[in-house]
């Protein structure tokens, strides 16, 4: 079903376990405690366990939610988008379209930005790599 797929148990060795709770297990680190949160550098994110380019540094902004956030993916192909029924409620959660692992979810709750949205992300969902060109030098 996607590009990289791998065994849970291969998951559990390549990630660290807080890293595999939350891309693997769709868990979420606690509010303001990411290391990415306050990362203003350029360059791009990345999903961390497989490595596809998911945001730009120009697509991120402080929506004050204690997550990072962007207002849109670099391609509308990077990432897919779920229902999610967790926790009584409808959220759309965000996965990495090429290894399906779990990221955050979106919310349509911001009109400062030029898409309306918030992609809310882990920070430990990401990697982020300082000035990076874009994959495929687009």
């Amino acid at each position: 079903m996607y590009e990289v797929s791998k065994s849970e148990e291969q998951w559990r060795s390549e990630l660290d376990p807080t890293e595999y709770a939350v891309l693997r297990e769709a868990g979420t680190e606690r509010a303001g405690t990411g290391a990415l949160l306050n990362e203003n550098r350029e360059g791009i994110y990345r999903c961390r366990a497989c490595g596809n380019e998911l945001f730009r540094s120009t697509t991120k902004f402080d929506s004050h939610c204690g997550w990072p956030s962007f207002y849109a993916p670099q391609d509308s192909d990077a990432v897919e988008t779920i229902d999610d029924h967790s926790l009584g409620m409808l959220r759309t959660e965000v996965r990495c379209a090429r290894c399906g692992s779990h990221l955050g979810h979106v919310f349509p709750d911001a009109p400062q930005t030029p898409t309306g949205d918030r992609y809310c992300m882990n920070s430990v969902s990401l990697s982020f790599e300082e000035g990076a060109e874009p994959d495929g030098g687009a």
